[in-house]
């Protein structure tokens, strides 16, 4: 029914070509062909507003208008738009089927134009796939609800352990600024995705010096259709063997840097960099545009509910104390009503396990209460070891470079070896 529907509504067209010329010819061979030009857009912000309330199901932009990037085509065909760019010297195809326009015609081409604001042409974007059958890495996103602790170090060690970064590995430079030729990955290399748009804190527990956003600077490179393996291992540079880190904002104010539409082929191009991406979410859940007037307003957990949804495998994070147990219960029905799908694999981590907080067998006892309230009947225990951890804080370092030896580590390689099976090989990979 919808596609039929879709069929039958006659076409309209928004036009927003930059070039005098090549506008009057595209709404000349438009409007002879019987295509109905509802409006002539001179900037972007017209064109945006045009399409949002209604005025068209198809937009024909120039490849050099002022502010086109990816988030402005998503929202032009999350309005329902059909967007067909028209190709010019200075923006080449290529990139302009990078931003997610539908169709890319040469300019001039009179004949295309029709075809593709009709519906015609075949598209150049890629369709959408599910996430299992994307190639080649996986993504785990390690969340927990506000108040959670140890979910960066969490991230952390992941990320080490999926890596196999093993005891006491050779010093590095305190810059970490390593980069290696880009090469195909294998089974054991790691992206740590600092993507926590309140806190953002992998810089600092690690150790690095540079307070360069390598995740901003990602996303705007995808934003504007640039964004390729050599940009992308240059902005996530080498911190530990087989580990690249891909570090978060500085400030929190900066979260609109961050848009969903961006980071959706950032974390795509990390698969095809690596084996396993960590994504260290931020806490909060909630998609406030949607009781908002303006819904197309930017979103600010978007990163988050980005990485949730572009997940393999969900590692929920919580505290083993009363108040982080319950809080964790909520957390897990806040993630079950998030505002996008969650088809991930979910384990759940309770942190800093001790008896002093859960009385005696403190592990059955947050067991038990799990299992009773929140009906997780296999959750992941990391006991409490404060002197290793902090001994790896004060230093800027991993377990394996400073504890080995850790209880805490041990947990952390076995959450490694529950992630490794709800995602055996990742695809692309050879077993």
């Amino acid at each position: 029914m919808n596609g039929r529907a879709d069929q039958d509504r006659p076409v309209t067209v928004l036009v927003a070509v930059r070039a005098p010329a090549d506008e009057a010819v595209a709404v000349t061979v438009l409007t002879q062909e019987g295509v109905a030009v509802t409006r002539r857009c001179a900037e972007l912000t017209e064109l945006l507003a045009s399409a949002e309330a209604g005025a068209g199901t198809a937009a024909v932009v120039s490849g050099d208008l002022p502010g086109l990037d990816r988030e402005a085509v998503a929202r032009l065909r999350a309005a329902g738009l059909r967007v067909v760019a028209v190709e010019d010297r200075a923006v080449p195809g290529e990139r302009l089927a990078a931003l997610g326009c539908d169709v890319v015609v040469a300019a001039g081409d009179a004949e295309n134009l029709v075809a593709a604001v009709r519906g015609d042409a075949p598209d150049v974007a890629a369709p959408a796939v599910p996430a299992r059958e994307r190639a080649p890495g996986a993504v785990v996103a390690v969340w927990g609800p506000p108040g959670s602790p140890g979910r960066t170090t969490t991230a952390i060690e992941l990320a080490a352990a999926l890596a196999g970064v093993g005891a006491a590995p050779a010093r590095r430079s305190l810059l970490r600024r390593q980069r290696p030729a880009v090469r195909p990955h294998d089974a054991d290399t790691a992206v740590l995705v600092d993507a926590d748009t309140y806190a953002s804190s992998v810089t600092s527990r690690l150790g690095l010096l540079d307070d360069a956003p390598g995740l901003a600077a990602a996303a705007r490179a995808a934003g504007q259709g640039v964004l390729d393996l050599v940009t992308l291992a240059r902005h996530s540079p080498v911190v530990l063997p087989g580990v690249r880190v891909l570090t978060g904002i500085t400030r929190a104010a900066r979260w609109p840097e961050l848009p969903p539409a961006a980071l959706d082929v950032v974390l795509d191009r990390c698969r095809e960099l690596a084996a396993w991406m960590v994504v260290d979410c931020g806490p909060v859940l909630e998609a406030d545009e949607l009781i908002m007037y303006d819904t197309r307003a930017p979103q600010r957990n978007g990163a988050t509910l980005c990485a949730l949804q572009a997940a393999d495998v969900v590692v929920v994070v919580g505290g083993a104390d009363p108040v982080g147990v319950q809080r964790l219960v909520r957390g897990l029905e806040d993630l079950r009503d998030a505002s996008v799908p969650v088809p991930a694999a979910r384990v759940v981590v309770v942190n800093r396990v001790r008896d002093a907080v859960a009385g005696r067998h403190a592990g059955t006892q947050v067991q038990d209460a799990l299992a009773r309230y929140a009906g997780v009947q296999d959750v992941h225990l990391v006991p409490d070891d404060p002197a290793a951890l902090d001994a790896a804080l004060l230093s800027g370092r991993v377990l394996a470079e400073c504890a080995p030896a850790s209880p805490a580590r041990a947990a952390f390689q076995a959450l490694a070896a529950r992630v490794r099976a709800a995602v055996p090989v990742p695809a692309g990979v050879p077993a």
